[in-house]
């Protein structure tokens, strides 16, 4: 062979390498998001409109041509995987749909697939299906489970490998942001309080309501958010609860300081709203935590705990401030109806107060303190507790 004769083929080899790779980078390939159960793999390929398809299943492979609408636009899209272990490629098929193609492909044995193709390395096209993910624990159980809650850590590693970042859903978006202004907000006020007595001292207590009563107003009437949580599950429990709190609180505010200047400067204001503060700039914080699935064993403990001295003392600052908004609203007369009127009804704002103190705030105080002694003691069980310090 002549020097001519090498060149020219060296020539040839390079033409046909460069053809080669140029066909190799201007190949695409849609996004596919698999799942699979022991008994099948399914396959969503995202693309659109797909015109002149091509599937075909082999005993261990599937090789995919189309047409439509893709990552790239209108182009031509194709892949080729090798699956991991044999599959049943007679009883496979897949369905067209107007955005997407689902491939649902039997597996020759019953068995879960540690991956899906053969080769350690996965193209970066395929994406891990979420909301059909399924791994071998959940045939155990008769029920449906969410696998995402039972295995969140493993959820939450997979969900960073594939698309860089964890998704989380509105919903604990939302109660994350919830939990949390409603933590700033407490927090705010005790800080307020504290930093001014300090400052002044003594003479501060009476202006407490006026540096801070907007403040509770506002983070209290958030409360009432609460109630619709477990209604709309958001939260697990009855709404009764947080409605009876959150009712007795809003009732003290709003109708006996709010509503009576000469109560706002009394000193049980001032204690009253430093219990309030204490039981919130910890149970927010305790929330935040569960919701983001890393608890932590002290303030699980601080939680069920502090509440044992000053929810008695809120109840007690609660209804010293009743029994002092008697006499002015007999003197008031302030939400009092008196006959004769077009309704004909009568209504004693004083004798109302009275039934609430002994019909509604001790049995209803006596009801919490019993709800949260029992609560107390399923949370801070001994094993319980243990477990949750290793975790």
């Amino acid at each position: 062979m002549t020097l001519k004769d090498q060149q020219q083929q060296k020539l040839e080899m390079m033409q046909e390498y460069y053809s080669n790779t140029k066909s190799i980078v201007q190949q695409l390939s849609p996004f596919v998001y698999w799942a699979q159960t022991e008994k099948q793999i399914t396959l969503k390929i995202e693309l659109k409109d797909a015109k002149c398809l091509h599937i075909e299943f082999t005993s261990n492979a599937l090789n995919f041509k189309a047409k439509g609408y893709g990552a790239r636009g209108l182009n031509d899209y194709q892949f080729y995987i090798e699956f991991y272990a044999l599959i049943n490629s007679e009883e496979s098929s897949f369905r067209v749909f107007d955005s997407k193609i689902e491939c649902i492909i039997k597996k020759s044995e019953k068995s879960w697939w540690p991956r899906l193709i053969a080769t350690p390395q996965k193209p970066h096209w395929l994406k891990i299906d979420f909301d059909r993910w399924h791994i071998e624990d959940d045939t155990l159980d008769e029920k449906p489970r969410d696998v995402r809650q039972d295995y969140y850590r493993e959820y939450e590693r997979l969900q960073k490998e594939e698309i860089g970042y964890i998704k989380e859903s509105t919903k604990t978006v939302y109660m994350v942001f919830y939990n949390f202004a409603q933590f700033i907000g407490f927090l705010y006020i005790l800080c307020v309080i504290c930093i001014l007595y300090y400052r002044d001292g003594p003479d501060v207590i009476p202006k407490t309501y006026e540096y801070v009563g907007n403040a509770m107003k506002f983070v209290q009437l958030l409360q009432f958010l609460e109630v619709l949580h477990p209604i709309f599950g958001y939260t697990k429990g009855s709404p009764l609860v947080p409605l009876a709190q959150v009712l007795g609180r809003n009732f003290v505010l709003f109708l006996m300081i709010e509503w009576e200047e000469r109560m706002q400067p009394k000193p049980v204001v001032f204690y009253l709203f430093i219990i309030w503060s204490l039981v919130e700039v910890v149970r927010y914080p305790y929330y935040l935590t569960a919701i983001v699935k890393k608890p932590l064993a002290f303030l699980t403990w601080v939680r069920y705990t502090i509440w044992i001295p000053l929810y008695p003392m809120g109840i007690l600052c609660e209804g010293i401030i009743i029994l002092r908004n008697i006499p002015y609203f007999e003197e008031t007369k302030r939400f009092s109806v008196e006959m004769p009127n077009q309704f004909n009804f009568a209504f004693d704002m004083p004798t109302f107060l009275k039934i609430y103190l002994l019909g509604f705030l001790l049995p209803g105080s006596y009801m919490l303190v019993t709800h949260m002694a029992k609560t107390r003691a399923m949370k801070l069980g001994k094993k319980r507790f243990i477990r949750a310090a290793k975790d």
